[in-house]
Parts: C-alpha cells; sequence; structure tokens
C-alpha cells in the first residue's frame, strides 16, 4: 500500500510536469492559467484532470472538441510514479529519496522538452546546478567537493568535446544546455557519476544513431538530442553508480 500511495504522489507530480514540459519552452507560467484543451481552450475539468485514469476514459480525447491528446500525458505520469517508487524503494522515505526524486523530476522534464525541441532550458538546469550543491553541503553525499569537481568535470568535459568538434568541423555538435545538464548531474551526483552518465548516455546515444541509420531515417548530419541520453546515464548513476564504476573500471568506491 505504500508503494501504491508513493506511485498516485508521483503521478500527480506528473501532471503537473507535463504543464512544465508544454509551457516552458514557450515562456508561459506553469502555474496560471490552469490547465486547457489547447485546440479549443476548454478548461479541463477536475475530474478529466485525473493522471492516467482520465487519459483511458477519455479513449485520448478532449471531451468537448475530440481532439487527440498525445500519449505522452500518461507517459510522463507514469514514468514520475515509477520514479517515486524507485527511490522510495531504494532510499527509504527520507529527504535524501525527496532531493533524489526531484532530481529525476528535473531530468523528466529535460528530457521530453528536448526531444520535442532540442532545447534544455535554463530555467531547469541552472537552478538545478545550485540545489545539488546546496544539498551536498547539507547532506554531504556526495561530499561538497565531490559535487564542486562533478559540476566542473560535467560542464568541463562536454565544453571541450563541442569546442574541439566546432574547430575540426566547423559546425556546432553539441548544445550548451547539454553542458550545463551534465554540470547539474555532477552538482547532484558527484565527479564519478559524471564519468558513468556520459559512458552510458554516449553507448545509448550511439546505439539509437545507428537505428536511426540502418532504418534510414536519417543520415551523419540528422539532429539527435543528446540530453534525453544524459538523462538515462544519470539514472542509472543514482541507483546503481557505484557498482557501475567498480564493474567498469575494477575500483572501490573512491571518497573524495
Amino acid at each position: 500500500m505504500l508503494f501504491l500511495a508513493v506511485f498516485v504522489v508521483g503521478a500527480l507530480i506528473g501532471s503537473f510536469l507535463n504543464v512544465c514540459i508544454h509551457r516552458l519552452p514557450s515562456g508561459e507560467s506553469v502555474v496560471f492559467p490552469a490547465s486547457h484543451c489547447p485546440r479549443c481552450g476548454e478548461p479541463i475539468r477536475p475530474y478529466d484532470n485525473i493522471p492516467i485514469v482520465s487519459y483511458v476514459l477519455l479513449r485520448g480525447r478532449c471531451r468537448r472538441c475530440a481532439a487527440p491528446i498525445s500519449a505522452r500525458y500518461p507517459v510522463v505520469e507514469v514514468l514520475t510514479g515509477l520514479a517515486a517508487v524507485g527511490t522510495v524503494w531504494e532510499l527509504g522515505a527520507s529527504a535524501h529519496a525527496l532531493l533524489a526524486f526531484a532530481f529525476l523530476c528535473a531530468l523528466i522534464v529535460i528530457t521530453f522538452i528536448d526531444f520535442d525541441h532540442q532545447i534544455i532550458p535554463d530555467s531547469v538546469s541552472l537552478p538545478g546546478i545550485g540545489v545539488g550543491f546546496a544539498a551536498a553541503l547539507i547532506f554531504g553525499d556526495p561530499s561538497w567537493r565531490a559535487s564542486l569537481a562533478g559540476i566542473a568535470l560535467g560542464g568541463g568535459l562536454l565544453w571541450a568535446v563541442a569546442e574541439g568538434y566546432y574547430r575540426l568541423t566547423g559546425r556546432e555538435g553539441m548544445g550548451g544546455g547539454d553542458i550545463k545538464l551534465l554540470a547539474m548531474i555532477g552538482a547532484f551526483l558527484g565527479w564519478q557519476a559524471v564519468l558513468v552518465t556520459l559512458m552510458i548516455g554516449s553507448l545509448t546515444g550511439s546505439l539509437i544513431g545507428m537505428v536511426l541509420l540502418l532504418a534510414q531515417r536519417g543520415d551523419r548530419r540528422t539532429a539527435i538530442p543528446f540530453g534525453p541520453f544524459l538523462a538515462v546515464g544519470a539514472a542509472a548513476a543514482l541507483f546503481w553508480g557505484d557498482a557501475l564504476i567498480r564493474w567498469y573500471l575494477g575500483l572501490s568506491h573512491i571518497d573524495v
């Protein structure tokens, strides 16, 4: 029953994340106006705004104008519910779990905005850097030194890659949003997690890129957002970071 309650709360928060994903790229307020159909403007009634359930009952359409509702909405709600359950399962009902869940929520928002618009909003990543470092000062896991090193390493590594690519090709291959995102990940998880995130993000990104090429849906210059893959890597680092480092490098945990 505890995990069911946690999932429900997570799904409710996921409903708010959907608002953020829809409005942040255009600079709209995430508070006002109330949720409404983007086609007819009809406010969404509370009984039509129940996470997951309302989408199923309405068969994915607006009650008034029957405009289709993106399946992304229930996907985000389910994903956020699972993120809530995962953090409580791994970290217990604690302040650390709440912080980890907030971090995952930020990654979910970034992932879907990057998929839709190929941008990572500074309004999420920049405050995230500050929150991650402040949390390290308060909780000490990671230490503030590891968090500070994570910010420097995360931002510095991707900046070096982006600058090197630009100098070699004359084209921008990576946006500044990815650099700030990895700095935020380093702030929350420490410098070791930056390495795990990059390893998993690069591997999954390469695999998806190969699939697209084989499916003849793109060429070598097809733009693929890197933020979602960094988010996957960061989630893996959050839950299994130390184990992955020991497996990959054969090293024990390093305290900084």
